[in-house]
């Protein structure tokens, strides 16, 4: 297990990355290293390795290692990487490559003319950087396994983890999309980003029930028998359910040395966890070696802090999820386990959820395929967290490669049918006999082992009605209460996801209407639209006129502020500030005197990079153009990467890429955050001269989202 890091085009780049390094090491760290571009420096000491530090260098990058399971026999590469490649072997005959371990095959893989086609092939988690020359290449596993965040603000920065950003003095730091690959020029300090294949839904199996769980079951075998350790003892977390008694069973057919882990919580006056009867029956029917955990609430309570605090985040379920796997691997690591399977990835495939029962069945597929697209954001992060800070490598049999692509076009009657979820995973189980478990219904990890009602049992000793009201005291940098000064355009869109991702609470949207189309401060453009942007959103919107009169204007403002912290109980404010000191500055002014705080998640972000970013996550159109190099073409499409390359090509024009000098305003109609989206029905382009226009909205409505089309 590693951390990594780098910092390029910044005078105090390895100051930074030793700093980072500090941050992400952890107590087995025994191995760091820096490379610059005048050499590379390596030490088993911190401290040792910052007196060799190369300060006349602008571009640096390092990580700190675990195990010394890194070699660097024949590799003079700038490379570093977080991996655990699970198909190493097969890797290394395929490609006719040599390597010790999984770093070093990623490696030869990378040095490969065509590197990212392979990468396709890896069975497993990573995160690398690749510097060669005057480039800079970032990627993550498809899945999203493995973590990297990056900064393009004074130069560029990347790490493992956000708080390692934060403390090299990068505050709003980016997660790297997995399907992305990210490739950084350093002589002209730019970004650009390129998508990667991921999974697809068609062509639908043709196959019948026989031969569909027949290949399901032996794409499960292979991936656990690449999954487990050699010669190793290994754990399964086992709460009796569908997915670890497969997972259990088909272990136990290899032979595998392995322990079952339970977890519960036991209370007076709180009845029997659900889990803890079906694992014992059934691990003494399949004869498996079993160890059951039972803690009662109190020796919870400075879990629950660590969790919060690793994760990131306060969210309810979130939390609960997390605490019983960090009980789970804290007593795996006790009895000197390393490896940890579980059952992730199931209810995302096969329909498992409540969600899935919605769906037309033409649609179950592309729904499933949003579960796992996602799934680096809901469960993944937090689960390597967990998982990584008590030193254990958290493994998923479900998601192989091969098996995720074969699962998502598996025929949706498969998957449900009547009242029965996950309808061919659940036939596979009769087939091998565990009757009992496929008629199971699915109990989630929280509730099944009582963590839930452990953590209402620990807020409530503590005076707070509410669960999620005690848990944002465990992490108050993130518990204050936002609002979001929101102009319907691309920027404060952009903002707020951001502020949302990273687990800050908003509570409402402020929206000033300005009757000045010239305001100084205020997007003008079809604003109205704010009100359906909300609601397709989920927020409240406070929405003020003003007459937009420069100056005066602010007392508008001062007075929306006020009357969002009167009924919203906000502390806190949302900004899509990217260079403009006139609006940050007058907004930070008015806020203060309010005792509100501003957030610019934005600020003095690269304009061009913010551009690439808004149009890769939401669907944004130009509402108005005023700048030479623009026409009424522009507006009332879809803006799309192939733009932001033409705005960057009409830099003769001085314009500004992300349109802050008023050179264009923006709509955005759906986005990740988005429940709705919004369709424009009417429209007409008002053209006042050849490049300044603007794009009247008569009519527009909100439609359901039934699918995510997934490009």
């Amino acid at each position: 297990m590693s951390r990594i890091a780098g910092v390029f085009n910044n005078k105090r780049s390895v100051e930074l990355v030793l700093k980072s390094l500090e941050v992400q090491s952890s107590k087995e760290a025994d191995l760091f290293w820096l490379c610059t571009e005048n050499g590379e420096f390596y030490s088993h000491d911190l401290q040792d390795l910052s007196q060799k530090e190369d300060n006349g260098s602008r571009n640096c990058m390092g990580f700190c290692f675990a195990n010394s399971a890194r070699s660097r026999k024949g590799i003079e590469s700038k490379f570093v990487a977080d991996a655990e490649l699970y198909n190493v072997n097969e890797l290394k005959g395929e490609y006719d490559i040599e390597g010790e371990n999984s770093y070093d095959v990623l490696l030869r893989l990378v040095e490969k003319p065509d590197s990212f086609a392979c990468l396709t092939k890896i069975e497993g988690a990573y995160a690398f950087a690749y510097w060669i020359a005057d480039e800079l290449y970032i990627a993550r596993d498809l899945f999203g396994l493995k973590a990297v965040y990056f900064a393009h603000s004074d130069g560029f920065a990347f790490a493992s983890e956000r708080k390692a950003l934060e403390a090299m003095g990068f505050y709003h730091a980016i997660g790297l999309e997995p399907r992305t690959l990210l490739r950084y020029e350093l002589k002209e300090d730019r970004l650009c980003f390129e998508k990667r294949v991921f999974f697809s839904i068609v062509p639908e199996l043709k196959a019948d029930e026989v031969e569909l769980k027949e290949k399901v079951l032996n794409l499960l075998r292979a991936s656990i028998r690449r999954l487990i350790p050699v010669d190793e003892r290994f754990g399964v977390l086992f709460s009796g359910g569908l997915d670890s008694t497969l997972i259990a069973y088909l272990c136990k057919e290899l032979d595998a040395d392995f322990v079952c882990y339970t977890v519960a919580v036991e209370e007076p006056g709180m009845k029997a966890a659900e889990d803890l009867g079906y694992a014992r029956q059934i691990a003494a029917d399949l004869s498996l070696k079993q160890k059951t955990i039972k803690l009662r609430a109190d020796a919870l309570e400075k879990p629950l802090q660590e969790v919060v605090s690793w994760i990131d985040d306060t969210d309810v379920v979130k939390v609960s999820v997390a605490l019983p796997l960090y009980v789970a691997c804290e007593h795996a690591r006790a009895d000197g386990i390393k490896t940890v399977l579980y059952g992730l990835g199931t209810e995302e495939l096969f329909a498992g959820y409540r969600r899935h029962k919605h769906v037309k069945p033409n649609e179950l597929n592309a729904e499933c395929l949003s579960g796992i697209w996602w799934l680096y954001e809901s469960d993944l992060y937090r689960d390597e967290q967990v998982a990584r800070a008590q030193g254990i490598s958290l493994r998923a049999p479900f998601l192989a490669m091969e098996l995720v692509d074969y699962a998502l076009k598996i025929p949706a009657a498969y998957k449900l049918a009547g009242n029965e979820n996950r309808v061919i995973l659940r036939a596979i189980a009769r087939d091998l006999g565990l009757v009992a478990v496929a008629s199971r219904k699915k109990r989630a990890v929280q509730y099944g082992s009582n963590y839930l009602k452990a953590i209402d049992k620990i807020a409530r000793r503590e005076g707070y009605r509410y669960k999620r009201e005690y848990l944002k005291t465990l992490y108050p940098s993130r518990n204050v209460k936002l609002g979001c000064l929101f102009s319907s355009g691309k920027d404060s869109s952009y903002a707020l996801w951001h502020m949302k991702q990273v687990g800050y609470p908003v509570a409402c949207l402020i929206t000033l209407k300005s009757l000045n189309q010239e305001s100084y401060m205020f997007h003008t453009p079809a604003i109205d639209l704010a009100k359906l942007q909300a609601e397709a959103i989920g927020l409240p919107i406070l929405m003020k006129e003003t007459e937009g009169k420069k100056e005066e204007e602010l007392a508008d403002l001062r007075d929306a502020l006020s009357e969002a912290k009167r009924i919203y109980g906000i502390e806190g404010v949302i900004t899509g500030a990217l260079w403009s000191n006139y609006q940050k500055e007058r907004i930070e002014r008015i806020a203060a005197e309010e005792d509100i705080k501003v957030f610019s998640p934005l600020w003095h972000m690269n304009q061009e990079t913010e551009m690439r970013l808004v149009v890769s996550y939401f669907d944004v159109i130009l509402s108005g153009i005023s700048a030479y190099g623009l026409d009424k073409s522009w507006l009332g499409r879809k803006i799309t990467v192939a733009d932001v390359d033409r705005l960057v090509a009409r830099n003769k024009y001085l314009l500004n890429i992300a349109g802050e000098g008023g050179e264009f305003e923006s709509l955005v109609l759906d986005g990740p955050m988005f429940q709705k989206r919004l369709v424009i029905q009417e429209s007409e382009i008002v053209e006042e001269d050849e490049n300044t226009a603007r794009l009247v909205v008569k009519a527009a409505k909100l439609l359901d989202k039934s699918q995510i089309i997934l490009e």
